[in-house]
């Protein structure tokens, strides 16, 4: 009996659907499959060691570049899973003639109505980083504005509690999203593009689980593509089953 594959993802329901899908396919050719999950520095470490032998996936070039960088030389990216891309976003009761932009952020009515708190997840995702850069490059600080990193739930609660609420919040947010499945979230324009490109969530392999894993199935994987409104309606479909 030939060892599991070892499937390695970033600690988020979306990536774990993603994984979900890439395991079916392994699966399908025979392979016995196990998961593991960390935070997006410790994911792509496990990846580097060789604790892992498919990471779901690296997003190239804005969001992991850095974190898949020291071990190119022993992976081979497979295929592009889907597209992603941050946004800073408000729930769709929020008119687009009050907030269309983060600039809008700095004057009425949102000075009044916009929660001072923009709770987002965890301080190594791009989306973490990339607001933080905003709230210094708009100095939204100085008109009372904080990003503040937590977990995922901690995100998702708030935006949740808030449009059952009706109350005005930004939510630094990507797609693909469940929550872009169940709610109409407006983008926000960002003028200064402080939030990165549309990434390629790149499926990566290691070079030394090539073998193990065989070229039919190698093959199958390279073809696989989710896409953004799909991996959004899977990770609700894996939320909902949990």
């Amino acid at each position: 009996m030939t060892d599991p594959i070892r499937i390695g993802h970033i600690a988020l329901s979306f990536h774990e659907a993603s994984a979900w899908e890439v395991a079916r396919i392994l699966e399908s050719h025979g392979h016995d499959v196990t998961f593991t999950s960390a935070p997006h520095e410790a994911a792509f470490a496990m990846l580097g060691r060789g604790e892992i032998d498919i990471l779901a996936s690296a997003w190239l070039p804005s969001s992991h570049e850095a974190y898949l960088a020291p071990m190119l030389h022993d992976v081979d990216k497979i295929t592009v899973l889907y597209e992603p891309y941050c946004i800073w976003g408000v729930p769709d009761h929020v008119p687009e003639s009050a907030v269309a932009s983060v600039t809008d952020l700095l004057r009425e009515p949102a000075l009044s109505k916009m929660e001072p708190l923009i709770q987002g997840i965890n301080p190594g995702a791009g989306i973490s980083r990339f607001s933080a850069e905003i709230i210094k490059q708009y100095s939204l600080g100085a008109a009372g504005y904080v990003f503040r990193t937590g977990s995922e739930a901690e995100c998702i609660d708030r935006y949740e509690a808030a449009v059952a609420e009706g109350r005005w919040v930004v939510v630094p947010l990507w797609h693909p999203q469940f929550l872009h499945h169940r709610y109409r979230i407006r983008a926000l324009n960002e003028p200064k593009g402080l939030l990165g490109t549309r990434d390629d969530a790149t499926l990566v392999v290691r070079k030394d689980a090539r073998l193990r894993i065989g070229a039919a199935t190698l093959k199958d994987l390279s073809q696989l593509y989710i896409g953004n409104p799909r991996l959004s309606e899977l990770e609700d479909e894996l939320r909902r089953r949990a």
